[in-house]
């Protein structure tokens, strides 16, 4: 393969013979220029002694980790495509890989042929031959994956931002936001969790009341999510929704203490419909409430720790969700 500026040298690390020759033999076939490297020392040097274009970085190395090389890659090549290989399971290194300048991971056992699109993609990323939308979709999916293999931990957690973003986004329409606005909060919702990738798995596992310095640990997910968004710019309401969900009506949320209006629309869309959520799902120490209970008890949480337009707007969106199930429940057709 080449571009404009010759043909496209390449790098594999990974400390697996199989895996470095099995890549190697594949993406040759492809016409790239391929170098290989067992540790990430190794790969070091060849990038002293020649130009790589992108780079195939194991994250689990010998010596200094696929995670700790990130910024030194990145120094020494500002413009590589950087992609690294994780497991499914690897959701926090995954999400700091990126962070730090990473623009994709790959999941083993590699499946070739995605590997090769994976990497021409990298590429023409790295070429700025796709447009920033299309970046934003490319990173905005990789999140979301990440956000998934989060909850797919927990039985209980497993398909929550799912949910809230779905219901958030009705709720803002129900507000008569803009069609953007909608879908703002809807990947919002979706992204909103993302900073428990941050969150000691013990205390975000654990089923018992958490310590004071537990709940403090937790409550640093707003920030680390938006600190995760950060670099996605052109997402800035997006952070903002995400940064700030936890903030309530009265002042006494996190990490701001934000009020009233003061707190973003989508934050206090996405806040009360976590409550919503967190109520008609079932958890170790409660039982799931039905819908329609469920909203009338968060009427209590009404101008403390929710915005009262807002819980209207979630009051008419669950009556007439319950109203179409209803609807389409065979045994009341006629």
């Amino acid at each position: 393969m080449t571009l404009k500026d010759g043909p496209v040298t390449l790098l594999v690390v990974d400390d697996e013979e199989l895996v470095r020759n099995a890549v190697r033999k594949y993406l040759t076939q492809q016409g790239f220029e391929v170098t290989v490297a067992s540790t990430g020392e190794e790969a070091l040097g060849v990038l002293r002694r020649q130009k790589i274009m992108a780079m195939i970085l194991d994250v689990n190395l010998p010596g200094i980790s696929g995670l700790d090389l990130v910024p030194e890659i990145i120094a020494m090549e500002p413009t590589i495509a950087l992609l690294m290989l994780t497991a499914v399971n690897d959701a926090t290194t995954a999400a700091l890989c990126m962070q730090r300048g990473a623009l994709d991971y790959l999941i083993k056992p590699i499946d070739l042929a995605h590997l090769g699109r994976a990497v021409t993609s990298a590429l023409q990323r790295r070429h700025g031959l796709l447009d920033l939308a299309a970046q934003e979709r490319i990173s905005v999916a990789t999140l979301e994956a990440l956000v998934n293999a989060l909850e797919a931990k927990d039985p209980f957690l497993r398909g929550h931002s799912a949910r809230v973003a779905d219901l958030s986004a009705m709720v803002a329409a129900q507000l008569d936001c803009p069609d953007e606005e909608v879908e703002t909060v809807r990947t919002a919702g979706r992204l909103h969790d993302i900073g428990k990738i941050g969150i000691r798995e013990e205390v975000l596992n654990k089923q018992g009341p958490l310590t004071d310095e537990e709940y403090e640990h937790v409550k640093q997910h707003t920030l680390v999510g938006s600190q995760i968004l950060a670099p996605l710019v052109h997402l800035r309401s997006v952070i903002a929704y995400v940064r700030s969900h936890h903030e309530r009506w009265d002042g006494l949320g996190y990490p701001d203490r934000l009020a009233g209006n003061a707190i973003p629309l989508g934050a206090r869309i996405i806040g009360a419909v976590e409550i919503f959520d967190a109520l008609t799902t079932a958890r170790p120490y409660q039982e799931k409430m039905p819908p329609d209970v469920a909203v009338v008890r968060m009427r209590d949480l009404v101008e403390t720790a929710i915005d009262p337009v807002v819980h209207g707007a979630l009051e008419v969106v669950v009556t007439r969700r319950q109203a179409l199930v209803f609807l389409d429940d065979p045994q009341v057709r006629v």
